[in-house]
Protein backbone atom coordinates (compact mmCIF):
# COMPACT_ATOMS: atom_id res chain seq x y z
CA UNK A 1 0.00 0.00 0.00
CA UNK A 2 1.15 3.18 -1.07
CA UNK A 3 1.78 6.18 1.39
CA UNK A 4 -1.24 8.16 -0.55
CA UNK A 5 -3.57 5.21 0.22
CA UNK A 6 -2.44 5.05 3.46
CA UNK A 7 -3.33 8.76 3.91
CA UNK A 8 -6.58 9.05 1.97
CA UNK A 9 -7.61 5.97 3.96
CA UNK A 10 -6.91 7.27 7.69
CA UNK A 11 -8.77 9.95 6.29
CA UNK A 12 -11.67 8.14 4.65
CA UNK A 13 -11.86 6.19 7.74
CA UNK A 14 -12.58 9.27 9.99
CA UNK A 15 -15.21 10.49 8.32
CA UNK A 16 -16.76 7.57 8.51
CA UNK A 17 -16.37 7.29 12.13
CA UNK A 18 -17.50 11.22 12.38
CA UNK A 19 -20.53 10.74 10.48
CA UNK A 20 -23.38 10.91 12.40
CA UNK A 21 -26.20 7.92 12.63
CA UNK A 22 -24.00 5.07 10.31
CA UNK A 23 -26.25 2.12 9.92
CA UNK A 24 -26.44 -0.75 7.87
CA UNK A 25 -28.11 1.34 5.02
CA UNK A 26 -24.83 3.55 5.08
CA UNK A 27 -22.80 0.10 4.62
CA UNK A 28 -25.14 -0.98 1.59
CA UNK A 29 -24.75 2.40 -0.08
CA UNK A 30 -20.94 2.37 0.71
CA UNK A 31 -21.27 -1.28 -0.93
CA UNK A 32 -23.62 0.14 -3.95
CA UNK A 33 -21.00 3.03 -4.50
CA UNK A 34 -18.03 0.45 -4.92
CA UNK A 35 -20.25 -1.41 -7.45
CA UNK A 36 -21.22 1.89 -9.18
CA UNK A 37 -17.63 3.21 -9.38
CA UNK A 38 -16.03 -0.52 -10.27
CA UNK A 39 -18.69 -0.52 -13.27
CA UNK A 40 -17.43 2.82 -14.61
CA UNK A 41 -13.90 3.12 -15.52
CA UNK A 42 -14.59 6.86 -16.78
CA UNK A 43 -15.95 7.81 -13.23
CA UNK A 44 -13.89 6.08 -11.19
CA UNK A 45 -10.88 7.54 -12.96
CA UNK A 46 -12.25 11.02 -12.92
CA UNK A 47 -12.89 10.80 -8.95
CA UNK A 48 -9.65 9.51 -8.80
CA UNK A 49 -7.58 12.09 -10.41
CA UNK A 50 -5.64 13.57 -8.23
CA UNK A 51 -4.67 16.57 -10.98
CA UNK A 52 -8.42 17.49 -11.04
CA UNK A 53 -9.17 19.77 -7.73
CA UNK A 54 -10.85 17.97 -5.06
CA UNK A 55 -13.79 20.24 -4.74
CA UNK A 56 -14.60 19.47 -8.47
CA UNK A 57 -14.37 15.33 -8.06
CA UNK A 58 -16.67 16.01 -4.41
CA UNK A 59 -19.50 17.49 -6.84
CA UNK A 60 -18.95 14.72 -9.09
CA UNK A 61 -19.77 12.62 -6.16
CA UNK A 62 -22.70 15.01 -4.94
CA UNK A 63 -24.24 14.46 -8.37
CA UNK A 64 -23.95 10.75 -8.96
CA UNK A 65 -24.54 9.74 -5.23
CA UNK A 66 -27.45 12.14 -4.92
CA UNK A 67 -30.25 9.68 -3.51
CA UNK A 68 -27.60 8.49 -1.04
CA UNK A 69 -27.37 9.54 2.34
CA UNK A 70 -25.59 12.29 4.13
CA UNK A 71 -23.50 10.22 6.20
CA UNK A 72 -22.70 8.49 2.85
CA UNK A 73 -22.38 11.44 0.92
CA UNK A 74 -19.81 12.65 3.25
CA UNK A 75 -17.78 9.71 3.17
CA UNK A 76 -17.50 9.56 -0.06
CA UNK A 77 -16.47 13.75 -0.40
CA UNK A 78 -13.43 12.66 2.32
CA UNK A 79 -12.10 9.94 0.36
CA UNK A 80 -12.29 11.65 -3.56
CA UNK A 81 -10.83 14.73 -1.72
CA UNK A 82 -7.92 12.29 -0.84
CA UNK A 83 -5.06 11.49 -3.32
CA UNK A 84 -5.00 7.01 -3.95
CA UNK A 85 -2.34 5.55 -5.33
CA UNK A 86 -4.81 3.87 -7.97
CA UNK A 87 -8.20 4.00 -8.86
CA UNK A 88 -8.26 -0.06 -7.22
CA UNK A 89 -6.99 1.60 -3.99
CA UNK A 90 -9.50 3.93 -3.99
CA UNK A 91 -11.98 1.29 -4.48
CA UNK A 92 -10.78 -0.68 -1.65
CA UNK A 93 -10.72 2.18 0.20
CA UNK A 94 -14.91 2.53 -0.45
CA UNK A 95 -15.10 -0.67 0.34
CA UNK A 96 -13.60 -0.88 3.59
CA UNK A 97 -15.71 2.07 4.81
CA UNK A 98 -18.43 -0.37 4.09
CA UNK A 99 -17.04 -3.19 6.30
CA UNK A 100 -16.43 -0.75 8.66
CA UNK A 101 -20.02 0.92 8.77
CA UNK A 102 -21.41 -3.20 9.07
CA UNK A 103 -19.12 -3.44 12.10
CA UNK A 104 -20.36 0.10 13.25
CA UNK A 105 -23.86 -0.46 12.83
CA UNK A 106 -24.12 -3.30 14.95
CA UNK A 107 -20.97 -3.35 17.69
CA UNK A 108 -22.89 -5.83 19.73
CA UNK A 109 -22.94 -9.28 17.37
CA UNK A 110 -19.45 -11.04 16.95
CA UNK A 111 -18.76 -10.62 13.00
CA UNK A 112 -15.19 -11.63 13.54
CA UNK A 113 -16.16 -14.90 14.61
CA UNK A 114 -19.31 -15.18 11.98
CA UNK A 115 -17.03 -14.32 9.03
CA UNK A 116 -14.25 -16.87 10.43
CA UNK A 117 -17.07 -19.55 10.24
CA UNK A 118 -18.25 -18.91 6.49
CA UNK A 119 -14.99 -18.14 5.20
CA UNK A 120 -14.34 -22.01 6.75
CA UNK A 121 -17.54 -23.36 5.36
CA UNK A 122 -16.43 -22.08 1.86
CA UNK A 123 -13.24 -23.40 1.89
CA UNK A 124 -14.79 -26.80 2.94
CA UNK A 125 -17.08 -26.53 0.05
CA UNK A 126 -14.71 -26.06 -3.63
CA UNK A 127 -18.20 -26.04 -5.49
CA UNK A 128 -19.37 -23.00 -3.64
CA UNK A 129 -15.62 -21.22 -4.13
CA UNK A 130 -15.62 -22.29 -7.73
CA UNK A 131 -19.50 -20.44 -8.15
CA UNK A 132 -18.40 -17.57 -5.95
CA UNK A 133 -14.80 -16.78 -7.74
CA UNK A 134 -16.01 -17.55 -11.01
CA UNK A 135 -15.85 -14.84 -13.71
CA UNK A 136 -18.77 -15.88 -15.52
CA UNK A 137 -21.47 -15.95 -12.92
CA UNK A 138 -23.87 -13.03 -12.76
CA UNK A 139 -23.15 -10.75 -9.89
CA UNK A 140 -26.47 -9.83 -8.78
CA UNK A 141 -26.87 -14.06 -8.76
CA UNK A 142 -23.90 -14.70 -6.39
CA UNK A 143 -25.40 -11.82 -3.87
CA UNK A 144 -28.13 -13.93 -3.60
CA UNK A 145 -26.82 -17.25 -3.70
CA UNK A 146 -24.77 -15.73 -0.30
CA UNK A 147 -28.42 -14.46 0.97
CA UNK A 148 -29.90 -17.69 0.71
CA UNK A 149 -27.03 -19.69 2.21
CA UNK A 150 -26.31 -17.34 5.20
CA UNK A 151 -29.84 -15.91 6.40
CA UNK A 152 -30.99 -17.20 9.48
CA UNK A 153 -27.50 -18.06 10.10
CA UNK A 154 -25.74 -15.67 10.39
CA UNK A 155 -26.33 -11.89 11.43
CA UNK A 156 -27.49 -9.30 9.09
CA UNK A 157 -23.73 -7.50 9.10
CA UNK A 158 -22.17 -10.57 8.16
CA UNK A 159 -25.12 -11.31 5.26
CA UNK A 160 -24.71 -7.90 4.11
CA UNK A 161 -20.30 -8.15 3.99
CA UNK A 162 -20.22 -11.50 2.60
CA UNK A 163 -22.77 -11.22 -0.32
CA UNK A 164 -21.30 -7.63 -1.71
CA UNK A 165 -17.60 -9.15 -1.68
CA UNK A 166 -18.67 -11.55 -3.61
CA UNK A 167 -20.56 -9.60 -5.95
CA UNK A 168 -17.33 -7.50 -6.77
CA UNK A 169 -14.54 -9.67 -6.59
CA UNK A 170 -12.33 -7.99 -8.33
CA UNK A 171 -9.75 -10.87 -9.00
CA UNK A 172 -9.59 -11.89 -5.66
CA UNK A 173 -10.46 -14.85 -3.88
CA UNK A 174 -13.37 -15.52 -1.63
CA UNK A 175 -11.72 -16.54 1.47
CA UNK A 176 -9.04 -14.04 1.18
CA UNK A 177 -11.50 -10.98 0.79
CA UNK A 178 -13.20 -12.45 4.11
CA UNK A 179 -10.13 -12.80 5.98
CA UNK A 180 -9.34 -8.98 4.93
CA UNK A 181 -12.91 -8.21 5.74
CA UNK A 182 -12.45 -10.00 8.94
CA UNK A 183 -9.57 -8.09 10.35
CA UNK A 184 -10.93 -4.54 9.46
CA UNK A 185 -14.03 -5.37 10.98
CA UNK A 186 -11.48 -6.19 14.73
CA UNK A 187 -9.38 -3.17 13.80
CA UNK A 188 -12.90 -1.18 14.10
CA UNK A 189 -13.53 -2.35 17.21
CA UNK A 190 -10.37 -1.79 18.66
CA UNK A 191 -9.01 -5.46 18.38
CA UNK A 192 -6.56 -8.03 16.75
CA UNK A 193 -7.16 -11.55 15.18
CA UNK A 194 -5.05 -14.88 16.29
CA UNK A 195 -6.15 -17.95 14.35
CA UNK A 196 -5.50 -21.12 17.21
CA UNK A 197 -4.83 -24.42 15.78
CA UNK A 198 -5.63 -27.03 18.63
CA UNK A 199 -6.27 -31.08 18.29
CA UNK A 200 -9.12 -30.07 20.45
CA UNK A 201 -11.92 -26.94 21.76
CA UNK A 202 -10.68 -25.11 24.42
CA UNK A 203 -12.05 -25.14 27.44
CA UNK A 204 -13.43 -21.20 28.34
CA UNK A 205 -10.54 -21.15 30.70
CA UNK A 206 -8.17 -21.72 28.34
CA UNK A 207 -9.40 -19.28 25.78
CA UNK A 208 -9.39 -16.71 28.75
CA UNK A 209 -6.75 -17.18 29.32
CA UNK A 210 -5.11 -17.22 25.90
CA UNK A 211 -6.76 -13.97 25.06
CA UNK A 212 -5.12 -12.56 28.45
CA UNK A 213 -1.78 -13.57 27.54
CA UNK A 214 -1.87 -12.60 24.18
CA UNK A 215 -3.82 -9.46 24.83
CA UNK A 216 -0.47 -8.90 27.51
CA UNK A 217 1.96 -9.42 24.77
CA UNK A 218 0.42 -7.27 21.63
CA UNK A 219 -0.80 -4.25 23.46
CA UNK A 220 -4.18 -4.89 22.71
CA UNK A 221 -7.34 -6.79 22.86
CA UNK A 222 -7.56 -10.17 21.23
CA UNK A 223 -10.22 -12.31 19.20
CA UNK A 224 -9.69 -16.02 19.16
CA UNK A 225 -10.90 -18.36 15.96
CA UNK A 226 -10.52 -21.84 16.66
CA UNK A 227 -9.64 -24.29 14.01
CA UNK A 228 -9.49 -28.06 15.49
CA UNK A 229 -6.85 -29.94 13.65
CA UNK A 230 -5.93 -33.11 14.63
CA UNK A 231 -2.43 -33.03 13.13
CA UNK A 232 -1.49 -30.62 15.82
CA UNK A 233 -0.93 -34.14 18.40
CA UNK A 234 -1.45 -31.33 21.54
CA UNK A 235 -0.86 -27.59 22.45
CA UNK A 236 -1.61 -25.09 19.80
CA UNK A 237 -0.12 -23.45 17.20
CA UNK A 238 -1.23 -19.35 16.84
CA UNK A 239 -1.28 -17.24 14.06
CA UNK A 240 -1.52 -13.46 14.83
CA UNK A 241 -0.77 -11.00 11.73
CA UNK A 242 2.75 -11.81 10.59
CA UNK A 243 3.91 -13.93 13.61
CA UNK A 244 3.47 -17.65 13.78
CA UNK A 245 3.85 -19.17 17.62
CA UNK A 246 4.37 -22.94 17.39
CA UNK A 247 3.87 -24.48 20.67
CA UNK A 248 2.63 -27.93 19.55
CA UNK A 249 3.77 -31.36 20.27
CA UNK A 250 3.67 -31.96 16.32
CA UNK A 251 6.49 -29.28 15.85
CA UNK A 252 8.55 -30.42 19.06
CA UNK A 253 8.72 -33.83 17.51
CA UNK A 254 9.85 -32.16 14.88
CA UNK A 255 12.47 -30.04 16.14
CA UNK A 256 14.09 -33.24 17.91
CA UNK A 257 13.98 -35.39 15.29
CA UNK A 258 15.87 -32.89 12.96
CA UNK A 259 18.65 -32.16 16.08
CA UNK A 260 18.92 -36.49 15.96
CA UNK A 261 19.08 -36.88 12.05
CA UNK A 262 22.28 -34.10 12.49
Amino acid sequence: MGSATTQALAATTSALEAAPGVDLGVARELFAAVRTLAGSSQLSGALSDASAPAQARQQVVTSVFAGYSPATVAVLHAAVAERWSSVDDLLSGVEEAGIRAAAIAQPSVDVEAELFAVARTIAANPELELALGSRLGDASAKGALIEKLLVGRASEPTVLITSSLAQLPRERRVRSMLSRALRIVADQRGRTVATVFAASALTEEQTTRLERTLAGRYGTDVSLNVVIDPAVVGGVRIEIGDDVIDATVSSRLGDLRHRLAG
